[in-house]
């Protein structure tokens, strides 16, 4: 692989990866031998988005996935091919072929992945897991594209929640979204509900929140969600994520509750462009009544709206 600085004319971000690199790093020290598959291209029926990997160590062991199982004996075929050659493959599976018919594309497909051999790994995953976890990390894919195009993987930051006021929503949120892997902060000044009782092995922060979101630092991949329902509380926190490049923002309260609050914000000096990053009421409109179906509600905006910012950084 190659570091950046190339001429981007195709670009994939990426959040779920520490998983796959951090089990690159712990193969290769224990001296195997791989090949990373990357999904470059696909269309139509393809289970899986661009930049999603697979990696085969020699022996065939395997983690994550390039097709939800439909191409992916042909990958570990060629990959043991790759490792032994040194020299990356880019496979085509298309629809009305036979090829596609024997993989499972029938109902109509497309999926391009090159397949490459992994070298100077510790370089790579120096790179890519011990740097600034708040920056974006590019990688070169070392063949191109069957469009004659540069591949480019973007590495987003780790998916980080920060959640604004300890209340009962916000106990099944913390529970659905570490099941996701999604790494959470809990911030509520008032000891009697941020308590471990209430929410075991979950990360407080007891300062005031625009205090505390200062110093977690807010990056792209973070979303801030306001559950207090006390605009002393939640205010200020909003007040700094709209400052911020957080990709979602949202507040608790009715359509009622947001207007006094936009209200609020304006006599503050924010702009109605500022003020509309904040989704309120929160959530997707599900008719969520209970408080794990309105953190279900909250949950499944957040992923709406990551992923549909994912697929928009596909150049």
């Amino acid at each position: 692989m190659i570091f950046e600085d190339g001429f981007a004319t195709v670009r994939a971000m990426s959040t779920d990866w520490r998983h796959i690199w951090q089990t690159i790093r712990d193969w290769d020290g224990e001296g195997r031998q791989m090949a990373l598959a990357t999904v470059v291209k696909t269309w139509g029926s393809s289970p899986r988005p661009v930049g999603s990997h697979l990696v085969i160590d020699a022996e065939g062991h395997m983690e994550g996935s390039v097709s939800g199982g439909c191409v992916d004996g042909v990958v570990v075929t060629t990959a043991f091919e790759v490792i032994k050659s040194g020299k990356g493959e880019l496979l085509k599976f298309e629809v009305a072929t036979d090829q596609a018919w024997e993989v499972g594309l029938s109902c109509g497909g497309e999926v391009h992945i090159i397949v490459e051999p992994l070298l100077d790994i510790q370089k790579t995953c120096v790179y890519l897991l011990d740097g600034d976890p708040h920056e974006v990390r590019t990688i070169e894919a070392t063949i191109k594209t069957a469009d004659d195009e540069i591949f480019i993987h973007e590495y987003k930051p780790l998916l980080k929640l920060i959640v604004v006021g300890a209340v009962h929503i916000s106990q099944g949120l913390v529970k659905m979204a570490e099941a996701l892997d999604i790494d959470v902060t809990l911030i509520d000044p008032r000891m009697a509900y941020a308590s471990e009782e209430r929410f075991p092995g979950t990360r407080f922060i007891t300062d005031w929140p625009d205090e505390a979101l200062e110093e977690i630092g807010i990056n792209s991949s973070t979303a801030i969600v306001t559950l207090s329902h006390d605009p002393k509380l939640d205010d200020p926190a909003l007040e700094v994520a709209m400052k911020s490049d957080a990709f979602y923002i949202a507040a608790l309260g009715s359509r009622k509750t947001q207007q006094e609050r936009s209200a609020r914000l304006k006599e503050k000096g924010f702009s109605e462009k500022e003020i509309a990053r904040i989704h309120g009421p929160a959530g997707l409109d599900i008719g969520s009544l209970e408080p794990a179906e309105i953190a279900l509600s909250i949950l499944a905006e957040l992923v709406s709206i990551r992923r549909s910012e994912n697929i928009k950084g596909i150049a």
